[in-house]
């Protein structure tokens, strides 16, 4: 008894068709939130990093932070620019020698302070030296040391200074700064200064171009700061 295979080919039968699978569709897309009526447009926009915005904001600071220290520093210089013109014009004056005619007290090129406020509360005395405008061309200045004021009678005999007929203690002038000259005697006029240099032999003072007027007279020399090794108090 023969069976008959099912399976096994036959080369009469119709090939069966092809079977297509159809693709998996896609998930279907949200839409977009709406925007509400009040929002900006740029909510949509992504927010920076939040990295850059800490820089920016430390950069804003650091800039005010700037402003306020200059802003500090320029009223700190122009106050002390100010003080500065206050300090010089009615109290103190740094001024440099030039020349020697009051050495050995002092010499060429020393720094000095000059005390401007000395002589507006009081009046300039016997053996103080002082920085004055010089009479026959005020635009420029000395100094000089006083040696008599109004009223005094002076007289020079040999280069030996007399006050009121009374030889002047000139013991810090050394023998080979001292003069021979003769002068006088005349008597200082009221509101005027004789002035003469410690150099006696290398001075020009009031022996040459006569009395000094105490408008003219700047102030007292009441320090002398250079050279340190040698700085002095008068």
């Amino acid at each position: 008894m023969s069976t008959t295979d099912e399976n096994a080919y036959n080369p009469f039968q119709p090939p069966e068709p092809e079977r297509f699978q159809e693709p998996p569709s896609p998930p279907p897309m949200s839409a977009p939130d709406p925007i509400g009526p009040g929002e900006p447009a740029a909510a949509m926009a992504a927010a920076p990093p939040p990295d850059a915005s800490l820089a920016l904001e430390n950069s804003s600071v650091w800039l005010n932070r700037l402003g306020e220290e200059l802003i500090a520093w320029f009223k700190t210089l122009a106050s002390a620019a100010v003080y500065a013109t206050l300090i010089v014009t009615f109290g103190f004056q740094v001024a440099r020698v030039e020349g020697q005619s009051m050495a050995p007290t002092l010499q060429d090129q020393d720094r000095l302070i000059v005390n401007k406020l000395a002589y507006r509360l009081g009046d300039p005395h016997v053996g103080d030296i002082v920085m004055l405008y010089y009479p026959l061309k005020p635009e420029k200045s000395f100094v000089k040391r006083i040696i008599a004021e109004e009223g005094d009678q002076v007289r020079i005999v040999d280069g030996r200074v007399y006050r009121n007929d009374v030889p002047l203690d000139d013991s810090f002038v050394p023998q080979e700064y001292r003069s021979h000259d003769d002068w006088g005697p005349q008597v200082i006029p009221e509101g005027y200064y004789f002035v003469m240099g410690d150099h006696r032999n290398n001075s020009s003072d009031s022996r040459h171009w006569g009395f000094v007027p105490k408008k003219y007279i700047i102030g007292k020399v009441q320090l002398r700061w250079w050279p340190m090794a040698h700085a002095h108090v008068f």
